[in-house]
C-alpha cells in the first residue's frame, strides 16, 4: 500500500461549540453545510467529523435534527441521551450510538451526566433514502476488533448503505486493512498508517487503502465507500 496520505490535525483548527459542548469540526462537508468552512469534504454521504467534549454537567440543551444519521461514538468518560428516541440512555466509552432522523425527525439533548470532562467523536452521514423512520441503536464495539458500526451489507450494521462506517479497537502491535479511498481519525492512542507515525487527533485521508498498526491502545474510526 502507499504511504501517499494527507494529515490534518484536530489542534490546528479553532474550537467551536456551544451549550455544554467544545469541538473541533475535522469533516464538513461544503454541500451540506456551505463553502468556506474550516476542515476538510467528505467521503460518500459522510459529511461531518467533531472531535467533541462536554464539560462537566454540561449539555448541549433539546435540539432537533431530520434527514441525518447521527453517529456518537464514546472515547473517554460517559454521555446521557435524552429526548424522542429512547430516552433515559447512557453510553459509556467505547459504546456508539446511532440515531437515524429519517423524515420523521427527532429530537435529542446530550450530555455529560460526571463531574470530569467527557470525549466523544461525531459523525454525520446523509441517508441515501429520504423519508425513512427515526431510528435508535446502541453498539458495544468489542476489544481487539473491527466492528462494522454503519453500512455495508445487509444484516452487517443497524444501518445498510454504500457509506461504511468501521470501529477498530486495536491493541498493542494490532493491525487492521481497508481497500481504496478513505477517511480515518486516530480517536486515541497511537499508531502508523501505511508507515507514517499518527498520534491521537489526527484526520487522514487517502485513495489506494490504509494499513493501520496499533502501537498504544487504539480507538480509530475509519470511512469507506462500498
Amino acid at each position: 500500500m502507499s504511504a501517499n496520505i494527507e494529515i490534518l490535525r484536530h489542534n490546528e483548527l479553532p474550537e467551536g461549540g456551544f451549550a455544554g459542548l467544545r469541538e473541533h469540526r475535522l469533516v464538513v462537508e461544503p454541500r451540506v453545510f456551505g463553502a468556506g468552512q474550516s476542515g476538510w469534504a467528505g467521503l460518500g454521504n459522510f459529511v461531518y467529523l467533531a472531535d467533541a467534549r462536554f464539560e462537566p454537567r454540561g449539555d448541549t440543551g433539546l435540539h432537533p435534527h431530520h434527514e441525518i444519521d447521527v453517529i456518537t461514538a464514546m472515547v473517554k468518560g460517559r454521555l446521557s441521551h435524552g429526548g424522542s428516541l429512547e430516552d433515559g440512555q447512557y453510553l459509556q466509552a467505547p459504546d456508539v450510538q446511532i440515531q437515524r432522523a429519517g423524515g420523521e425527525g427527532f429530537r435529542h439533548n446530550e450530555g455529560n451526566p460526571d463531574d470530569e470532562w467527557n470525549r466523544l467523536i461525531q459523525l454525520w452521514v446523509t441517508p441515501e433514502t429520504e423519508g425513512s423512520a427515526a431510528s435508535y441503536h446502541h453498539i458495544s464495539p468489542a476489544p481487539g476488533t473491527v466492528t462494522r458500526i454503519y453500512g455495508g451489507i445487509e444484516n452487517e450494521s443497524p444501518i445498510t448503505a454504500a457509506t461504511q462506517i468501521d470501529i477498530a479497537l486495536l491493541d498493542d502491535g494490532g493491525t487492521a486493512d481497508w481497500e481504496g479511498e478513505f477517511l480515518a481519525y486516530l480517536c486515541s492512542g497511537s499508531g502508523s498508517a501505511n508507515e507514517v507515525e499518527l498520534s491521537e487527533g489526527t484526520l487522514i485521508r487517502g485513495t489506494t487503502g490504509l494499513r493501520f498498526k496499533a502501537l498504544a491502545g487504539v480507538y480509530l474510526a475509519v470511512i469507506t465507500v462500498a
